[in-house]
């Protein structure tokens, strides 16, 4: 009896998660063959046409909150709302169709929260909005000679640490807000998520070509690199 009764809500995990392996900017990067690799939405910003890098963008943020929505249009409880959330990020970041290996899941998590509770998900954001200033400011104001493309362009350090302090913010704005404890919960596992992959995507080529172990991580875990050579 037990088993029937959350058949409808593993269900509704289950195929969050396989919704988020959906390797669909590889599918996009075929229809004008671009061989992806480094960061997908830069490289298919830069070498597919920013058409293409937009609607992958949109099926990104899609994988992330049609799970919840459907989750909460059958009524289903809080705790497996969330965890559906959580599995399609996951799904994002290790996906079954691409041998575990996959993106950051940035773009898809900031849409599942948004989907979720969008209370947290406004303060969230304040970081990672303030970061976008500090990247595109300069970028507006530099010379026209030097300046950089405001969209895309050149890696930022200011967006990772961002987005570091929008996930790390989140669970600590659903407390504050009195949110139940099954969102609380499941947005502190969103920022383990990004951590996690943050500093294992990876991490064994890194190694290898740096002796600097420590850099390595520090520079993974604030802006998403091992290195960091670049401005803004």
């Amino acid at each position: 009896m037990l088993i029937y009764v959350m058949l409808p809500e593993t269900a509704l995990i289950t195929g969050a998660y396989l919704l988020g392996s959906l390797p669909h900017l590889s599918f996009l990067a075929r229809l004008r063959r671009v061989d992806l690799n480094g960061d997908f939405h830069q490289t298919l910003w830069e070498k597919g046409g920013k058409t293409l890098a937009i609607i992958g963008i949109i099926g990104e943020f899609s994988k992330g909150i049609i799970p919840v929505l459907v989750g909460k249009a059958l009524d289903f409880g809080i705790l497996y709302i969330a965890l559906a959330g959580v599995a399609a990020v996951a799904g994002q970041m290790w996906p079954v169709f691409k041998k575990f290996d996959g993106e950051k899941g940035n773009s898809i998590a900031l849409a599942m929260v948004f989907a979720l509770s969008w209370q947290p998900a406004l303060i969230g954001m304040v970081p990672v909005l303030t970061s976008l200033l500090f990247r595109t400011v300069p970028r507006i104001l530099g010379n026209k000679e030097a300046r950089r493309p405001v969209v895309g362009g050149p890696y930022s350090r200011s967006l990772p640490v961002g987005m570091f302090l929008c996930f790390l913010v989140l669970p600590l704005a659903a407390w504050w807000l009195d949110e139940p404890p099954e969102i609380t919960w499941s947005l502190a596992a969103l920022f383990v998520l990004i951590i996690a992959r943050r500093l294992t995507a990876g991490l064994m080529a890194d190694l290898k070509a740096s002796d600097d172990i420590t850099s390595v991580l520090v520079n993974r875990l604030l802006f998403d690199r091992s290195a960091v050579n670049w401005r803004q």
